[in-house]
Formats: structure tokens, C-alpha cells, sequence
């Protein structure tokens, strides 16, 4: 959830009210009374199930791609029925990567990101002088992304494998060649190297967040120290004097101002 003053975003909807409420009464904040917009980076559900009950509950928009909201469709008409379940989003505005626009007094920049979805977008946003990125569910760093990512004061960046655990896990086969593939999952791995290289990470976020870690496949501490080992090893005058954060599945975060 993002906030200004006059504008609230929520990015992604892969979890119902009732879980926001409850992660939201976590951090001792109510659930808000305005939404402003929700916006979806792709349709695989645990970012865009419950994407038609929260537009309805806030009398919002949904911004997604039209690819993104033709499989949304897709996939609520193979579901059973459920009582008092509506799966119509009834407003939905499409955007394009690459093509930004303005909600409130937040401009909202989609762009591409290599995922195995239709049409998988990730976001930056810029208000008063500040910059907030998400970055999740891609499975490796093109040039594009990186660029993209630049001058964030707040970077949310995935780190969802530890390549050993994934290979000795649970996982089926096909479902490894999946994640370790290129439309993917981003590994530990590859994000030290992102944040060890200070020619393409500019160590300017006050926030480094590491999210969507495999419950199955990673550990907070492993990830964490991952990322503290690259983040150290950068030269003294390209240093991160941030914080690093690493996100839960289960227990939510913040606030964070900026």
C-alpha cells in the first residue's frame, strides 16, 4: 500500500479484506475508507485474486494490462460459483509499459518484466521529489529493469530462491526448471550480484525491502545475509548507508516514510 497525503494505491490483491485488515490492525492502522486505485502486475493469484472484492469494497479502478485482464476474466469463469461471490472487476483501466500516467498526485510508470504471465508489469511511482519500485516475480535483471530502478528511495526487490535449497527441495522437476528459468524467479544469488555491482545499482534507496521469498526454497537469514555480504562488498565511496529490510509472507511491515 502506498500513500501520499491526497492519494492511496494498493499494488496487487492476492489476498482478501479480511487478510488486509488483519495485517493492517498488525501494524496498528485501520483499513482505509478510500482507495484510490489498485493496481495488478499480473494475473497469477496470489497478486490478483481478490482484485474484483477489494475494487468493489473501495468503489475503485483496477490498472492492468488488457492481456492481464483477459486471463483475470479467464481464470474467475473456469472457478466454481461461490455464494455472494462476484467476479466482475468493474472498472478496469488498461496501461501499457513503457507509458506512464497519473493517479492523484502519484505518476505511476509500468514497465515489462520477464515472467511466465501474459503481460507482467512492475512498477515505479514518483511524488514530490521521491521515488518508490517494485520489482517482483522476474526471472533475471535485464537492462531495462535495471534503468528502471535507478534513484529509488524505496526499492522492494524480489529475492525468492536459495539455488541449493530449491534444488534439494520438494518441488517437482518441472516446477524447478520453472523457477531457475528465465521467466522465473529471481535467486539470492542473483540479487547479490545486482547489489554487489555498483555500476548498475546506485546504492541510493534510505529502504532496501527483499520480498517474495519462497517459503519452501529460502530463509529470511539466508537471504538476509545474502544480500548484507554483496551490499559489503561494494568500494567504500559507492557504500549503501540504507536499511535492509527483508519481507515475510505471513507478517507485514512498515509503515515507511519518505
Amino acid at each position: 500500500m502506498l500513500e501520499t497525503e491526497h492519494t492511496t494505491l494498493l499494488i496487487d490483491a492476492g489476498v482478501g479484506r479480511k487478510e488486509i485488515e488483519r495485517r493492517l490492525e498488525v501494524l496498528g492502522r485501520p483499513l482505509p475508507k478510500r482507495v484510490d486505485a489498485i493496481l495488478i502486475t499480473h494475473e497469477h493469484t496470489d497478486h490478483s485474486s481478490a482484485v474484483a472484492q477489494l475494487a468493489r469494497l473501495w468503489r475503485c479502478p483496477a490498472y492492468l494490462t488488457e492481456s492481464t485482464h483477459r486471463e483475470i476474466v479467464k481464470m474467475f469463469t473456469q472457478e466454481p460459483e461461490k455464494p455472494g461471490r462476484k467476479a466482475t472487476i468493474e472498472r478496469a483501466e488498461y496501461i501499457r509499459p513503457g507509458e506512464h500516467f497519473e493517479i492523484g498526485d502519484i505518476e505511476v510508470n509500468p514497465f515489462h518484466i520477464p515472467h511466465d504471465a501474459v503481460d507482467p508489469v512492475a512498477f515505479s511511482f514518483r511524488t514530490n521529489g521521491r521515488k518508490v519500485a517494485i520489482a517482483t516475480d522476474l526471472g533475471y535483471m535485464p537492462e531495462l529493469v535495471k534503468q528502471h530502478l535507478r534513484m529509488a528511495d524505496f526499492l522492494i526487490l524480489e529475492s525468492n530462491h536459495d539455488l541449493e535449497m530449491l534444488k534439494v527441495g520438494p518441488y517437482p522437476w518441472h516446477i524447478k526448471q520453472r523457477v531457475m528459468s528465465r521467466t522465473g524467479h529471481l535467486s539470492n544469488h542473483v540479487v547479490s550480484e545486482f547489489l554487489a555491482d555498483s555500476e548498475v545499482f546506485d546504492a541510493h534507496a534510505r529502504h532496501l525491502v527483499l520480498a517474495h521469498l519462497s517459503e519452501q526454497n529460502n530463509t529470511p537469514d539466508i537471504a538476509q545475509i545474502s544480500a548484507e555480504q554483496a551490499l559489503a562488498s561494494r568500494p567504500g565511496v559507492f557504500a549503501f548507508h540504507g536499511s535492509l529490510h527483508i519481507a515475510s509472507q505471513r507478517t507485514p511491515i512498515g509503515p515507511f516514510e519518505l
